[in-house]
């Protein structure tokens, strides 16, 4: 009996003492499977999702002081290019850092002259020449543009801005202003441009006659897409 109890206990130990390795190579699995998984993702690069609001206005472009622009209005008593206004009532409640498109076209101040002039460029296919240029473009994930209505379409130095970067795995959200044409097919043309980002279709539209009083309504739309 004594005998019997003694083999007993010895398997007893032996099960044990199995169980306890199992235990262990378990963990360690556990383990090297946490690391590399850790180090995989340490290894694919992040975009920390900073956002980018880039404008192209023609008070920044014009050669003259905005004041004596046709893109201008008043905003808090001083002057300012329309887009560049919704640019930064968009910051204000994004914290994004602003761009201007920046040309070396010195565009009409005039009215009547700059839209002949939008219309020669459009009918030519003219790409203007950038001279302000992103910096830095990887880290941003968000990228707002915005620019002017011009014959219902994108002023051609847009253009030449979607043709210098690529936006793919980016969010493109279009801003603009306008004067009875709201975005007209501009947002299609910037997906067929950009057919990689993700562009959104809600974007925000203005007429230049209401851009002076137009915080809450980029607040209100901001928050409506989660922004």
């Amino acid at each position: 009996m004594k005998r019997y109890i003694a083999l007993l206990a010895a398997a007893t130990v032996i099960v044990s003492l199995a169980a306890c390795g199992s235990d262990k190579r378990e963990a360690s699995g556990r383990s090297e499977k946490t690391q590399e998984q850790t180090a995989a993702a340490d290894a694919e690069p992040a975009s920390d999702g900073k956002i980018l609001i880039a404008y192209f206005t023609v008070a920044e472009n014009s050669g003259v002081d905005a004041v004596s622009s046709a893109s201008y209005s008043m905003v808090n008593d001083k002057p300012v290019g329309r887009l560049r206004a919704i640019a930064d009532m968009i910051q204000a409640e994004t914290g994004g850092e602003l761009f201007s498109i920046r040309t070396s076209v010195v565009y009409p101040a005039d009215g009547g002259e700059l839209i002949d002039y939008a219309a020669n460029e459009q009918e030519e296919d003219v790409r203007p020449e950038l001279t302000s240029h992103i910096e830095g473009l990887d880290k941003y994930g968000t990228v707002f543009v915005g620019f002017p209505n011009w014959w219902a379409d994108l002023p051609q130095v847009l253009y030449s801005f979607f043709d210098e970067y690529d936006f793919s795995g980016k969010t493109i959200i279009p801003f603009n202003v306008h004067n009875g044409s709201r975005f007209s097919g501009t947002i299609e043309t910037i997906q067929e441009l950009e057919p990689e980002a993700t562009v959104i279709t809600d974007g925000f539209t203005v007429n230049e006659r209401d851009v002076p009083d137009a915080a809450g309504d980029v607040a209100g739309w901001l928050e409506e897409i989660g922004y």
